[in-house]
């Protein structure tokens, strides 16, 4: 009889034993064994075993029915004999599978020489077993949860419904609904809630909440003078009035959206165009925009009845990843991309690492390779962000699209736009104007074009021009083509998502993630552990389209009163940036490994309510912030440290420091140098320095140079470079931009400390609050240091505070002979590092 050998790596191991090609002529008889053929076995042949065989091949269910857990199992073998015949050793199943002869055992890969001859040593001394082992004992692998009606019973996946508000004994105390939720949970537990924060405290930290950025001391003391809940709720509506407030809330949404305006990568170039989905973003929290259309037009705001402006804009969302633009394996960089994609959405709408399905089924959630593929399907046929050079950008990513209507912001867009022309033309001038006499015949008519005009410049290094001047000149020819390729033509020109439907590919389930192996055909679908409808696709679209509907099918679901998730996601997101953590404090994994709920009905209570207000995220903040919930003290209490010492209970408020943002806008806002009225637009650059940018593989490249005044703008605008970050911003622990951020980390390093003590900004910055200073307050020393204090705490300083303040600058002048000048300036520098100034209470 002929041996039939299957095609390599084609079936698991014990394909090659279920082949049913040799009978089963031997039988475990009684057979004796050396004590040195037993050691063998314990010692050598069943570590091996147990690394290569055992997980197939053990159970009640074992791969083609053969079991290698006895003597009397391999003998007898599976579904195609004995895996080893004891009268023809070199003829065993067993034997020919680990050599990899015709078939492979196990498939990842071949065992090693030494474990290969430990084998064959055992088969050809006769299967040696020990006597007093019956069988081996394997310990089975949890496999993945499955799909069932047990799994759906999950308190994630249940429908959200509105719980009763529950009944409190100290009636009093509760604002609205939600402090009967907390109080009940806190009496429970036989705690208490803390008393009100102080007046001046609560309002300095509504007002960062909101906008970000320090309050004047006039809000501060108008309040204090009125703590009233009718005065508290009007500065709450005052403050969501602010169009600071969309600045402050759009930079949380970026920081979920992987947010960057670079590709990554070794050449990390620009995103065209794609700071008007940062302007998107800050108009529409602005303008209350209701969530379920926000998150619509950003998963298909190309495919909705009603295209605008906005909506074309808010599809910019596919385009903030990185982006390899020159890939080893184009079609596995393009199933990367797919996979930022479904990672995102999963993540930030759903709350669901749905993206753990794409090379196996998820390991923790009941979400099946089948779940990943079938989100896959909805953006199968998105096109690429490009190929490779800048034209297959503007092809695939970006499109022309109506101006907006606010003429003046497009009108103070022009004029930044011209007026950062204008500065690179004059410095190129500078230099131009040095070489130009030195120009051959050749040479002039060469430097008519821009191409030629850094070659040029570069060969007078050295004679002409110094290197300075030279790294100036690349600099600003950078950053003019980078000004003319994005001119802010209103909204003329955006990045968007495109799709290729001219033959709208199928999708597969790909065997371990990789492109090059699909196996079964899957459709669009949701996550079956959700009990979602059916996705019903357009099959037919008309001869015009440009688009598949398939993302609308998506959207639709998504922001679907059905859908037991993206409510609840999204209000646990509100509360976590009012509260410095979630509900859930896992806000972006609602699955089996995330944090349960500390309040379950809270959190339904709360996403029912925000359905009910028509996905109104102002509404909701109205309703947190004047809960007493939110108003407590932020003092630490010794008996609830003691029962709650993480404050899970909510008896406290939490202590937060400023984020990254929060700091440098704060320390722009006290000096008075924040330019807080310049809105929107192109990004701008801070002034990085040298140090810090040799660290790129090109140092300097892509960072331009702006005015004073943009440079001075809130940090929302600042350009978002992945491989250059504002060092400032990157050591207070601005947001991964590879990868979608729920929570920032708050670390303490000395990164922090060097930085705001000897930075050239923040020098820069107390120069200027000392001129401030003195401008504002006079001469007198005292007046100078009381108007500081004031500034930087929100508060009036005490006479104790004011005290300090002058002994510092008394003993810098004593002690270190400086002058008056710059001891005050290294008062001001103190000043902007204390931490009641970096901290909320």
């Amino acid at each position: 009889m002929m041996l039939r050998y299957l095609p390599a790596r084609r079936t698991a191991c014990i394909a090659v034993i279920a082949m049913g090609l040799f009978p089963a002529v031997n039988r475990a008889d009684e057979v004796r064994f050396s004590d040195e053929q037993t050691m063998f076995f314990t010692n050598d042949v069943l570590p091996v075993l147990k690394a290569n065989c055992l997980k197939c091949h053990s159970g009640s269910e074992p791969k083609a029915g053969l079991r290698l857990t006895s003597r009397a199992d391999i003998l007898q073998g599976g579904e195609s004999g004995p895996a080893v015949d004891l009268e023809d050793h070199a003829g065993s199943y067993l034997i020919s599978a680990v050599n990899y002869d015709g078939w492979e055992m196990p498939p990842t890969g071949q065992m090693s020489p030494k474990q290969i001859a430990v084998i064959t040593r055992w088969v050809e001394g006769g299967l040696a077993w020990p006597a007093d082992l019956h069988e081996i004992e394997v310990e089975a692998e949890k496999g993945p949860p499955p799909v069932n009606e047990q799994n759906k019973q999950f308190w994630s996946f249940q429908p959200v419904h509105q719980p009763q508000v529950p009944a409190v004994a100290q009636a009093e105390w509760p604002k609205n609904d939600i402090d009967a939720f907390i109080l009940h949970r806190l009496e429970s537990k036989g705690l208490q809630p803390s008393p009100p924060a102080d007046p001046r405290a609560l309002i300095r930290r509504t007002h960062y909440d909101l906008l970000g950025l320090p309050p004047s001391t006039e809000l501060v003391e108008r309040f204090a003078a009125d703590p009233s809940p009718e005065a508290y709720s009007t500065i709450i509506d005052e403050l969501l009035d602010s169009p600071h407030y969309g600045e402050q809330w759009g930079r949380h949404w970026l920081d979920l959206v992987r947010y960057a305006e670079t590709n990554s990568y070794e050449r990390d170039d620009a995103k065209p165009f794609v700071w008007r989905y940062r302007d998107y973003v800050i108009q529409s929290f602005n303008g209350d925009k209701p969530y379920d259309r926000f998150v619509t037009e950003q998963i298909a705001g190309d495919e909705l009845d009603d295209v605008t402006a906005d909506s074309m804009v808010a599809t910019g969302y596919y385009r903030l990843g990185r982006w390899d633009d020159e890939p080893v394996d184009p079609e596995l960089a393009f199933y990367d991309d797919i996979d930022d994609i479904v990672t995102t959405t999963g993540q930030t709408f759903l709350g669901l690492t749905v993206n753990c399905g794409r090379c196996h089924d998820h390991k923790i959630d009941p979400i099946t390779q089948a779940d990943y593929y079938g989100m896959v399907a909805f953006f199968r046929n998105v096109r690429r962000f490009g190929v490779r050079g800048h034209d297959t950008v503007l092809d695939a990513s970006v499109t022309e699209i109506d101006r907006p209507e606010n003429r003046d912001l497009h009108a103070q867009a022009i004029e930044r736009y011209e007026n950062e022309v204008n500065d690179a033309r004059r410095h190129l001038k500078e230099i131009e104007d040095i070489i130009r006499d030195d120009l051959n015949g050749v040479e002039k008519d060469e430097f008519q074009y821009a191409m030629n005009r850094v070659p040029i410049v570069e060969k007078r290094q050295g004679s002409l021009l110094n290197e300075e001047q030279v790294n100036r000149y690349r600099h600003q020819t950078n950053r003019l083509r980078k000004l003319e390729r994005d001119k802010p033509t209103g909204l003329a020109q955006a990045l968007v998502v495109k799709e290729d439907i001219r033959d709208l590919p199928t999708t597969h389930i790909l065997t371990r993630g990789s492109p090059h192996a699909p196996a079964d055909e899957v459709v669009p679908a949701f996550p079956a552990i959700l009990s979602p409808p059916e996705a019903v696709v357009p099959t037919e679209l008309p001869e015009n389209a440009t688009t598949s509907g398939r993302r609308r099918v998506l959207a639709e679901w998504l922001v679907s009163p059905s859908n037991p998730l993206t409510a609840r996601v999204m209000v646990n997101r509100l509360w976590q940036y009012h509260f410095g953590r979630g509900i859930v404090r896992s806000s972006s994994d609602f699955g089996f490994q995330g944090t349960p709920p500390t309040h379950p009905e809270l959190l339904d209570w709360l996403a029912a309510k925000f359905i009910q207000e028509d996905w109104s995220m102002k509404q909701m903040h109205r309703l947190i912030m004047t809960s007493a919930t939110y108003q407590q003290s932020s003092r630490p209490r010794a008996d609830a440290y003691a029962a709650d010492p993480a404050n899970d209970l909510f008896w406290r408020y939490d202590m937060r420091r400023l984020s990254a943002e929060e700091i440098r806008d704060s320390i722009l806002a006290v000096t008075g140098s924040l330019t807080a009225d310049r809105m929107y637009g192109p990004s701008i650059y801070t002034d990085i320095p040298d140090a810090v940018k040799a660290g790129q593989s090109r140092p300097g490249y892509g960072w331009g140079k702006s005015s004073p005044e943009d440079e001075n703008r809130r940090s929302v605008y600042i350009h978002v470079k992945r491989s250059l970050l504002d060092p400032l911003l990157e050591a207070f622990d601005m947001a991964d931009t590879d990868q979608t951020c729920p929570v920032r980390f708050v670390t303490t390093q000395p990164t922090q400390a060097l930085g705001m003590l000897n930075s050239e900004f923040i020098n820069k910055q107390a120069a200027q609050f000392s001129q401030f200073l003195q401008d504002r307050a006079g001469d007198s020393i005292e007046a100078q240091v009381k108007l500081a204090l004031e500034r930087v705490t929100q508060r009036p300083p005490t006479d104790k505070d004011v005290q300090r303040g002058l002994d510092l600058i008394e003993s810098l002048k004593s002690e270190h002979n400086m002058t008056e000048s710059d001891a005050r300036h290294y008062f001001c520098l103190a000043a902007l590092n204390l931490n009641e100034f970096l901290y909320l209470d």
